[in-house]
């Protein structure tokens, strides 16, 4: 590279930084050791070191003396911090409740009175309230309410005990896609999916749509997951057809 020192590591930047974003490097792996780096940018390892040094203070990576240099979570990137990182990671918690969640809102459907949704009707309208009116906490709140009451209704004893008992941090994962003002009102929507499929009575749907809405969730607090083939995608659609549609990779087991 026959530029600047500047230039030079201003373009590094941005190259490590696209693949962050595009997941090339996924959020709490560790980037390829300096050496490795530098010579596929064709840069000096003081160039480099520079590179990551401005990445650090972007909140895209975390160097940690002598381990190596990882990526942070994209919370960390929004300026706000996964305050449970010593007890389970973001990434495990999204999982976690795809794994639990998907399955209850396909019980739920069935289960559903006229009272219930209703009931759920609404919580969604009082959370588009609050997200409009920029009431995270609230939101977030109303949000937990109405993921709870579709496990109660799914009426497996155990989900709702680990829900229950995770009440911090399963509302701490809600809340943190919620930083991404201008996809503010997605969980609104997504949760009318939700609704729309539990008032039809329609399991599948119902299951997808939740699926749908985690992954989305976890994609705007910069959580990517791939989705097993041996569970439905959260479309509806074939999982390698899901994938080229809507993004979500897909790994086939």
């Amino acid at each position: 590279m026959k530029h600047s020192a500047h230039a030079v590591t201003d373009a590094a930047v941005a190259i490590i930084r696209e693949r962050i974003e595009r997941q090339v490097y996924p959020a709490g792996a560790m980037l390829p050791s300096q050496r490795q780096l530098a010579e596929e940018l064709t840069i000096s390892r003081a160039s480099l070191r520079e590179a990551l040094s401005t990445l650090e203070a972007l909140g895209m990576v975390a160097i940690r003396p002598g381990k190596g240099v990882y990526v942070n979570d994209a919370s960390a990137r929004l300026g706000v911090a996964w305050r449970f990182a010593d007890q389970i990671s973001l990434a495990d918690t999204y999982q976690l409740r795809y794994a639990l969640e998907g399955f209850s809102a396909r019980l739920a459907a069935h289960a559903a009175s006229n009272g219930e949704i209703e009931w759920l009707t609404g919580n969604v309208e009082a959370m588009k309230g609050a997200l409009i009116d920029g009431d995270v906490d609230t939101a977030a709140q109303l949000d937990f309410a109405f993921h709870l009451r579709i496990v109660g209704l799914a009426g497996n004893g155990a989900i709702a005990d680990i829900l229950r008992g995770s009440t911090e941090i399963v509302m701490e994962s809600q809340r943190l896609p919620f930083y991404q003002r201008e996809l503010v009102l997605s969980t609104y929507h997504e949760h009318l999916e939700i609704l729309d499929a539990l008032r039809r009575r329609d399991g599948a749907a119902a299951g997808a749509a939740m699926e749908r809405h985690i992954v989305l969730a976890a994609q705007r607090a910069g959580i990517h997951f791939p989705i097993p083939s041996a569970y439905p995608s959260p479309s509806g659609l074939p999982p390698r057809e899901n994938a080229e549609r809507t993004g979500v990779p897909h790994v086939q087991l």
